[in-house]
């Protein structure tokens, strides 16, 4: 998506530790308009699926996936990096591991709002080692529902989780996906789509 792609360009920041920061417009402060966009080219992608939910994980997620869900029009569940005393009854949990934060995280959902009925489009700010969405895949395939596709903001293409999730058959769709990025030279190379 170009249009993702120049904003990337025009207002990402490198640093070190292949981190490409883009809190200004994506997962921080967020360009509503450009989510817009972006929900409306996941809805072009996934128009044959037959979704019924999307599902993404806190925090960063939840911006582009209401504004997504509000292009498809289906509700949005978000999976909570820790059990809460408002998250009542039983739920399926997975532990997932942030390449940003460091840390593994207990990922829940609870089991009244995902059941075998849901046909689910996974949707993230980002994938790098595709951790989180693997644990999102477990607990979708877990409540008996179908993943129907997963949608990604930006991809880092240069690490390995696009390949992990797609040699699983799933049909993942990123609508960036940066190549190579060189933090001294502020140099960012989008793979070709």
């Amino acid at each position: 998506m170009k249009l993702l792609e120049e904003r990337i360009r025009k207002d990402g920041i490198l640093a070190e530790g292949n981190v490409l920061k883009v809190d200004c417009f994506l997962n921080h402060l967020m360009d509503v308009a450009l989510f817009h966009e972006m929900g409306m080219e996941f809805k072009r992608l996934f128009a044959d699926k037959p979704i019924n939910k999307i599902l993404t994980i806190e925090a960063s997620g939840i911006g582009i996936a209401c504004i997504a869900a509000e292009c498809f029009h289906v509700p949005v569940l978000f999976a909570k990096k820790s059990q809460s005393i408002n998250l009542s009854g039983e739920v399926y949990a997975t532990k997932v591991q942030s390449f940003t934060h460091k840390r593994v995280y207990d990922v829940v959902v609870s089991k009244k709002f995902i059941g075998p009925e849901d046909h689910v489009l996974i949707i993230d700010d980002f994938l790098a080692n595709g951790c989180a969405l693997q644990g999102l895949i477990q607990l979708v395939r877990d409540a008996g529902a179908t993943v129907e596709g997963i949608g990604i903001c930006i991809e880092k293409g240069f690490q390995e989780g696009g390949k992990l999730i797609r040699d699983t058959g799933i049909q993942l769709e990123s609508l960036a996906i940066v190549e190579r990025m060189d933090p001294t030279t502020g140099e960012i190379v989008f793979r070709e789509q």
